[in-house]
């Protein structure tokens, strides 16, 4: 062991993402070098050879792929677009009605797709338009869809959940029911942000809400698709007929059934959507390959280790290591992107909560939350940079940043709940047990 070697590690580490070079390589390239200075040349590169097997080959991991063919193929064939018309024609009268209906909307999306940022993008295309046609701030019409996304990966199923539940080894159906309750409680949150808004400032949210026009028993039959697949999936999973992982299988292969019933399934839609699901499932392998190695070569230093003695030793209590936490997890999200985020930090953090006796099912819950905040919080929020694109036309990304401003400090509520009354996260879980 060599304490020093890992500290020089972490800090090559930061330098390199700092630099922006890519996480999986800025995770590999250290690993590397790193485990050659504590034992050699040979010994590294076994461990080069061997860890891109032993994590994919994970069966738990295995459900990552089929989540996202699930969510790539609902979106491509058109099943998620009646949602946001779906939740008009139910609240659209209410003041800020259509921001409130594109959350309910992110809400029904993310029980689709393990995506955040897919759900951003999806519903910005349709409801920013419509927002700011209707009166609405372009910013705040952006920044309600950029935090909306972030439901995405909070409520099941969450492809960062499973693969927090591999590395802490818990039970990945149990931080998805945890995950229904504070992605629930995130949607509540942003819908009082916006009726707030509305109330306080009717020059950036209209206070009176619009009549939706079309047919709103048609809204209503585009989201017949996404019941079933919803009644599917969850069903199954929450009434232990089939795994996590099989959950993943059999909602991709529904949502194939669904699309071929449609007759919305095409050659060219198929082709886009598993192209999509590999592209997206490598990067995020390769990524976790590289965590792996950095856990190794973490383990073998000892800094790991000397973490968590050093804590035990200070005597600091739960609410002080939790703060400290939340803080490096609010710091990261600064300029981490949240799976490089997750893998790098679980090895530090997870015997740190266990000693403290903690749930991990709720730690993962309030992992994941962190993670997603950091999806909006400047400099690097990726949410925000895909609504940019999407709505290109209507603001600037300083402008999206304002704009998202208030649900950050909906969010930092939803965590103090969720720290203060961990039975938010755990009475569903517990109810399956």
């Amino acid at each position: 062991m060599n304490v020093t070697v890992g500290i020089w590690g972490v800090v090559a580490l930061f330098a390199l993402l700092l630099l922006r070079l890519p996480v999986a390589l800025a995770l590999i390239a250290v690993s590397l070098g790193g485990v050659t200075a504590l034992v050699g040349l040979t010994p590294a590169l076994g461990i080069l050879a061997n860890t891109p097997y032993s994590f994919a080959a994970s069966w738990t991991m295995s459900a990552v792929p089929m989540f996202l063919l699930m969510g790539f193929l609902a979106f491509h064939t058109g099943m998620t677009g009646g949602l946001f018309e779906a939740a008009k024609a139910g609240l659209a009268r209410l003041p800020g009605g259509l921001a409130i209906s594109s959350v309910f909307a992110c809400s029904g999306f993310a029980a689709v797709s393990g995506s955040s940022l897919a759900c951003a993008a999806a519903m910005g295309r349709i409801a920013i338009p419509e927002m700011v046609a209707a009166g609405y701030r372009p910013s705040v019409a952006a920044g309600c869809i950029a935090a909306g996304g972030t439901i995405g990966a909070l409520i099941p199923p969450s492809i960062l959940m499973i693969v927090y539940g591999v590395i802490a080894e818990t039970s990945v159906t149990q931080v998805f029911l945890g995950g229904v309750s504070v992605g629930l409680m995130t949607a509540a949150s942003y819908c009082a942000v916006v009726l707030v808004i509305a109330w306080l400032r009717p020059d950036i949210i209209p206070p009176s809400g619009v009549v939706p026009k079309g047919d709103t028993r048609a809204a209503l039959r585009q989201t017949a698709p996404i019941l079933v697949l919803m009644g599917l999936v969850f069903g199954g999973l929450f009434s232990g007929l089939f795994t996590a992982t099989e959950a993943g299988a059999v909602g991709a292969l529904g949502t194939l059934v669904i699309a071929v019933a449609l007759r919305r399934l095409t050659w060219k839609v198929l082709e886009q959507s598993l192209s999509e699901t590999v592209v997206t499932t490598a990067s995020l392998l390769i990524i976790g390959v590289g965590a792996t190695m950095f856990t190794r070569f973490l383990g073998l230093s000892g800094l790991s280790g000397m973490i968590s003695a050093a804590v035990s030793d200070a005597g600091l209590g739960m609410v002080a290591v939790l703060v400290v936490i939340i803080l490096i997890y609010l710091v990261l999200g600064t300029f981490m992107e949240p799976f490089g985020a997750m893998l790098v930090t679980l090895p530090v953090f997870l015997p740190l909560v266990e000693a403290q006796g903690l749930s991990l099912v709720w730690f993962g819950v309030l992992v994941v939350k962190m993670l997603e905040i950091g999806m909006i919080t400047p400099p690097v929020g990726l949410n925000v940079f895909v609504i940019k694109n999407v709505a290109d036309r209507y603001v600037s990304l300083a402008q999206v940043f304002r704009g998202v401003m208030p649900f950050l400090l909906a969010d930092l509520v939803v965590v103090v709940i969720i720290v203060a009354v961990p039975a938010t996260v755990l009475a569903l879980p517990s109810l399956l047990n």
